[in-house]
């Protein structure tokens, strides 16, 4: 039972004591019973119709809270409904806040990502421009070396061309001199010519003479510095010292070489195996 309709009971139950209340005053007190039923039923029929009234009135009452309570149970329905509509929208909500957070915690992570991808393409291009510049430079100096080599290689050029005319004209005077070497007889092998300015300090011995006189072979030969063209010293040591005469390499092996007897010897004396041939012994006329 509703609030409301407590009231209404309490109020029943209110108007039903004070008619008890008067009616038993007035059975008691009154003289003429007669008169104080007529009187009573009259109360009575006004308390009746009173009770009547205030039952139309609880009825009424009774009625409008039912049909409140319908329309609070609609309401209430309603507002369950709503309530559940709310709920599930704000489970959407909190998804999409959720998934609206995790977006923008990624988008924050590529954002710094970016940031640092920034940062580094920022410091790459510092570098870049200062490799630039470096290599600008570079540039500039190779460009001055090359210049300088440029003016280099048309000297070097001119030098060429100098020294182009230069080496023909010295074939040209060495094919005159060999030309002239070859009508004297002589060896044409530069390594003999400086031999031949050059003689080695050399001594040996003759270990065989042809029956000529004019071809000696001795024991010495380009091992020790010997080339075709050297001439050396001719000497006997047995039974006293005497000098012989000249003669000129006309071959040579690395341990021996054969002589030619350049001109007559000493008053004719024959030469000897064993005889000395010498480079450093020079003869005192």
């Amino acid at each position: 039972m509703t609030q409301v309709g407590k009231i209404l009971v309490l109020v029943i139950m209110a108007f039903s004591l004070v008619f008890l209340g008067i009616s038993t005053m007035v059975f008691v007190t009154s003289k003429n019973w007669k008169d104080a039923t007529a009187k009573k039923d009259g109360e009575v029929k006004k308390v009746r119709s009173e009770l009547q009234t205030a039952q139309a009135a609880v009825d009424a009452a009774k009625k409008t809270l039912e049909e409140n309570q319908a329309r609070a149970q609609q309401e209430t329905k309603g507002l369950e409904t709503r309530i559940r509509t709310l709920e599930e929208q704000n489970k959407r909500d909190l998804t999409e806040i959720t998934k609206v957070r995790e977006e923008l915690a990624v988008q924050l992570a590529t954002a710094k990502i970016s940031v640092e991808d920034a940062e580094a393409r920022r410091n790459e291009t510092t570098l870049l421009r200062q490799q630039k510049s470096a290599v600008e430079k570079q540039a500039n100096e190779y460009q001055l070396r090359q210049a300088d080599l440029n003016d280099k290689i048309r000297e070097l050029e001119r030098m060429l061309d100098t020294a182009t005319k230069n080496n023909s004209d010295l074939r040209e005077r060495v094919a005159k001199y060999t030309t002239l070497l070859q009508s004297k007889g002589l060896s044409t092998d530069i390594t003999q010519i400086k031999g031949m300015e050059n003689p080695p300090p050399v001594t040996g011995e003759v270990k065989k003479v042809d029956p000529t006189n004019k071809r000696l072979e001795i024991t010495i030969g380009s091992d020790d510095g010997l080339v075709v063209g050297h001439e050396l010293y001719l000497y006997r040591t047995k039974p006293r010292a005497e000098y012989l005469g000249r003669g000129q390499i006309i071959a040579v092996d690395p341990d021996q070489s054969v002589v030619r007897v350049l001109g007559n010897t000493v008053q004719g004396k024959k030469i000897k195996e064993g005889d000395i041939v010498s480079s450093t012994i020079i003869p005192r006329f």
